[in-house]
């Protein structure tokens, strides 16, 4: 039987739940052990206490307590429950939900269980799980708009776009009164309801309920986009051309607005000259409009384009506009207007308008006339599709001589010298153009960027120290790990690679793994934040955004370097061993067992020091005890490089890519890397095979190819049967 409390006990367990809450830790473990000297086997304080414990960092004595509690007490909800939040705290979500079943199954009216329950369910994607908690938790509050916006998300969730818009018009028919025109949440609802209806294919239907709950709608851009969209696809063709007519007068410089225009007048492509009469009509109504000038250059031909093309380019080049050529560049995979806009900017320089702007412009780096000019030809002979290099040298010195404190110019001539493959010059440029503008980060990013490129680790680091916070316990590397600064981590990891600083590397690549770990983590308090907010549409939006998080190429780049990096430590004993010195090997296995024994005792020690720490959790930290809350016990990767397991390893980086980016050569290829060597066969026969089927003629996927056929050689007696079949007929 469960120990029962006196009112005063009772009382003091509920100052317990409130010191929880209020993280008054100290406190709560006092009053818990107050209870527990009376009643020493009382579930659900020792629970309580468990939870305590946890919050304070002591994970494995929290779980051995809530056992004991839960072996206290089996029919308690609270121990369950707490049990549960032990396991989310620890990512284990399963058991979590496993936990808050049980516990709801003892206690099925209460609201907490049930929303934590919920949230856990929509966070591990179990779509019919999550419908029947949020109907039970409609039936107990139906008077919330909150939870029938939550039911409808649920069913869109699942596909059930009928039933998740059939749930927003019954909670309609609940409203005795109309709601206000400001209010944001019921403004958020009619746009998620319109975008179900949509999605479902009725736009006629989709047109009807815009115009009638949307006219007072707070989102205008939103309800004037559909609205165009929704008279273009039903073909009614004057009132979608005056639509999209207004959303340009809204803003001239978007291109899907042109677009859409054009395809409600019904101009076929073929048509150059009204399509152009559409894009002078606003260039004339906005003169400082460039979108109107620009675009019709993608579709113009021949001495219709050259006229454009020359009326842009002077238009631009008057101006000095920096991005010219980022404007144009596009054009080139057309091979005639590739070889005519570099014949236009010749043409301006030779012409007398430039001289006008010969002498430059002395407040600030915005270069006009001649010097944008010879910017622009230096782009041109720097990009990979017109590339000369030579000449891009000269023409970007001619720019640098005219406007001396231009950083654009001296970060092109930095990127030239990149091309040269003379990493050394090319950081040295990039550096003094950081110095011309040491307020923009963006030229700070460059810099440390060239920098790494370099292997000039310490000096990115500094660089990039000007810009991050100084109070950061750790220094710059420790805010830019806060702040989760994907590209440096990732190119510092590259540098280290190269270096042969491979515990280095490893440790910058999990700290990109790490990065995303928690990307996917951090939608759990979005769950009930966006509901409570009533953001449907942006977090439908991000829930299909965290679904395919790891297509990003920021994880396909550090995941591919990782790997990389695995495989040479897989390699190393087998390289030295090749080249004839074992002994060489021998030290440096010896080498490796030194380095992991003495990263061990570090974190050992670092452990003992925390421990102590955190035998008073309440006590106030002073400011040098920070570090010691920040400290790693492994900061150079010595452990990660000293793995036994380095395939196994490698395959924490390779699953996400295989599921994720399957579509590049290069993630079919290092598949191949990693399965061949743990003899895998038919997996790496797989990747060979999709690797083939994407570019067969990649120099890699021959070579593949042949050292498959070697290895299954070799070893054709380790291989089963059925196996050996599969790859007899494939192959």
């Amino acid at each position: 039987m469960p120990q029962q409390l006196s009112a005063k006990e009772q009382s003091l367990f509920r100052t317990v739940v409130r010191n929880y809450e209020d993280k008054q830790y100290k406190k709560g473990i006092k009053a818990a052990d107050q209870i527990l000297r009376k009643n020493p086997k009382h579930g659900d304080t020792l629970a309580m206490k468990a939870l305590i414990m946890n919050s304070q960092g002591k994970t494995d004595e929290a779980f051995a307590l809530a056992k004991v509690a839960l072996q206290c007490d089996m029919k308690s909800h609270v121990c369950w429950h707490v049990y549960g939040l032990l396991y989310r705290a620890v990512k284990n979500f399963e058991e979590a939900i496993k936990a808050y079943k049980f516990a709801l199954r003892l206690e099925p009216e209460s609201a907490q269980i049930q929303r934590d329950l919920a949230l856990l369910q929509i966070q591990m994607r179990d779509y019919q799980g999550y419908i029947v908690s949020r109907r039970s938790m409609l039936q107990a509050r139906s008077g919330l708009r909150q939870s029938w916006t939550a039911l409808a998300v649920a069913h869109h969730l699942a596909g059930d776009l009928a039933e998740a818009e059939r749930v927003l018009t019954a909670y309609e028919e609940t409203l005795k009164n109309p709601p206000s025109k400001t209010d944001f949440e019921n403004s958020e609802a009619v746009m998620y309801k319109n975008s179900l209806i949509a999605e479902q294919g009725n736009i006629e239907k989709a047109l009807e309920h815009l115009t009638a709950a949307g006219k007072h709608n707070l989102d205008r851009l939103a309800v004037l986009e559909l609205r165009a969209t929704y008279l273009a696809k039903l073909e009614r063709k004057e009132e979608a051309i005056k639509a999209y007519r207004a959303l340009i007068d809204r803003n001239s410089e978007y291109k899907k607005y042109y677009d859409g225009l054009i395809e409600a007048m019904g101009l076929v492509a073929t048509d150059h000259k009204a399509r152009k009469a559409v894009y002078d009509e606003f260039a004339e109504k906005y003169p400082r409009c460039d979108a109107a000038r620009r675009l019709p250059l993608d579709f113009l031909e021949g001495e219709e384009f050259r006229e454009a093309a020359d009326k842009y380019i002077h238009r631009m080049l008057d101006k000095g506009v920096p991005s010219t050529f980022a404007n144009l560049k596009h054009l080139y995979s057309n091979p005639n207007k590739k070889a005519l806009l570099p014949a236009l900017v010749q043409q301006y320089i030779d012409s007398d308008r430039s001289a006008a702007n010969e002498e430059p412009k002395r407040n600030g780096d915005t270069s006009k006339g001649a010097s944008a000019a010879y910017y622009f030809l230096a782009q041109h002979y720097n990009y990979y599709l017109s590339r000369d290099l030579e000449k891009a040298m000269e023409y970007i010195d001619k720019a640098i001589e005219l406007e001396p404190e231009s950083v654009d110019f001296h970060m092109t001539k930095a990127r030239i010298w990149k091309h040269y493959g003379n990493t050394q010059k090319s950081s040295e440029i990039m550096e003094k153009a950081r110095t011309l503008d040491v307020r923009d980060r963006h030229i700070n990013t460059k810099a440390a960027k060239y920098q790494l490129r370099n292997d000039e680790s310490e000096a990115a680091l500094k660089t990039m120290g000007m810009f991050t916070r100084a109070e950061t316990p750790g220094g710059p590397l420790a805010d830019l790990h806060d702040m989760q600064c994907v590209w440096f981590l990732t190119e510092d990891g590259q540098s280290y690679a190269r270096q042969g600083k491979l515990g280095l590397a490893l440790k910058r690549f999990t700290a990109v793994y790490n990065v995303f770990d928690v990307w996917q983590e951090d939608q759990f308090d979005f769950h009930s934040f966006s509901l409570r907010k009533g953001q449907i549409r942006a977090y439908v939006e991000m829930m299909r955004w965290e679904d395919h998080l790891r297509e990003h190429p920021f994880y396909s780049c550090a995941a591919l370097s990782a790997i990389d990096v695995y495989i040479k430590i897989h390699d190393m004993p087998l390289t030295n061993g090749t080249n004839g010195s074992a002994d060489a090997n021998g030290e440096d296995a010896a080498e490796r067992k030194k380095a992991a024994k003495k990263a061990r005792k570090e974190a050992q020690k670092a452990e003992r020091e925390a421990a102590t720490k955190k035998a008073e959790p309440n006590k106030p930290t002073r400011e040098g005890d920070s570090d010691a809350k920040k400290k790693d016990d492994d900061p150079d990767g010595v452990k990660l490089a000293a793995t036994s397991e380095p395939m196994a390893d490698a395959m924490k980086f390779l699953i996400p890519l295989l599921q994720f980016s399957s579509k590049s050569i290069n993630t079919q290829i290092a598949g191949f890397e990693v399965y061949i060597r743990r003899k895998k066969y038919l997996l790496a026969l797989k990747c060979l095979l999709a690797a083939a089927a994407l570019d067969r003629e990649h120099s890699k996927v021959h070579e593949q190819i042949v050292r498959f056929k070697l290895a299954i050689d070799k070893d054709i007696e380790g291989v089963a049967a059925k196996s050996a079949e599969v790859i007899k007929s494939e192959f």
